[in-house]
């Protein structure tokens, strides 16, 4: 696939994906969104990517969803019974979840509708001073999309989360950092800088394979039920890892005071850490 609506540029080991509609302020559409999919596939198959940057082209972000419809946008049509179309920002978001690397969203516009929903499931956001942000759905007379009613609550708590959403105001970065939607803002022109020194210092000095799979412990904890359950995962994750030949480099690079060599890939597989229980068997 070639890319037409988002800019794949990889350099020391980083992708920077830059949404790319600037005279729409990056609006959502259903070619961006295949292409954000495709784009972080490649991501996951190429072992000299670490870390990934999500940024927008130009003054924008994510205007959210183009609205060149009107209002009909959001009206999907006649559908047989029993099935409902997924909407596209949620094929992104989750496609976001499964990630092995990590991703860093640099907000350096405006971001409303989808184009915040989609950063939720990103685990670094950062802020230019002068983005704007709103959960804007009952504004527009429709819900929060893109598995948001999952990933908000979790990140900035339930009450946060029902003041933006019902009220769908647009708000401030700093009301952002306040309500611990990002994690710092910043001057635009240096909010990208900010970023990569982020993602570098992931790739340079981390395992790539720790790194997806302390990535998996950390999201799907959010959904366990009981501490046990992390408890198990942890314990096949170390049992896994401890035997690797990573775990022998990370000891001995910092024993002989080096930089680590860490030659596992990311592309070779990880480990099962949540077995599915066999469901119990009936006459």
């Amino acid at each position: 696939m070639e890319f037409e609506t988002v800019g794949y540029e990889v350099e020391d080991s980083v992708l920077t994906i830059t949404l790319n509609r600037p005279d729409r302020l990056n609006a959502f559409t259903e070619a961006m969104g295949a292409e954000l999919i495709e784009a972080f596939d490649r991501a996951d198959r190429d072992d000299e990517v670490r870390a990934v940057i999500v940024t927008g082209a130009g003054r924008g972000f994510c205007a959210g969803m183009d609205l060149g419809e009107g209002g009909a946008t959001f009206d999907y049509g006649e559908h047989p019974e029993g099935q409902i179309p997924r909407d596209g920002g949620g094929r992104v978001v989750l496609r976001i979840f499964e990630m092995t690397k990590p991703v860093i969203a640099a907000i350096n516009g405006p971001a409303v509708g989808v184009g915040i929903t989609m950063t939720l499931p990103m685990d670094i956001r950062l802020a230019g001073e002068g983005a704007r942000m709103g959960f804007v759905f009952t504004r527009r007379g429709i819900v929060p999309e893109a598995c948001s009613s999952w990933f908000l609550p979790r990140i900035v708590g339930i009450s946060q989360a029902m003041e933006w959403v019902a009220s769908g105001r647009v708000f401030t970065a700093q009301e952002a950092l306040a309500g611990g939607l990002v994690r710092s803002v910043h001057p635009v022109d240096e909010l990208l800088d900010v970023a990569r020194e982020l993602a570098r210092e992931i790739a340079e000095n981390t395992a790539p394979v720790s790194v997806a799979i302390a990535r998996r412990l950390l999201w799907s904890g959010l959904g366990a039920a009981h501490p046990m359950e992390a408890h198990r995962a942890d314990s096949r994750a170390m049992f896994a890892r401890g035997r690797s030949e990573d775990a022998r480099e990370g000891i001995t690079s910092f024993l002989e005071k080096r930089p680590p060599r860490f030659p596992d890939r990311v592309s070779d597989g990880l480990p099962d850490l949540f077995p599915r229980r066999e469901e119990p068997r009936y006459a």
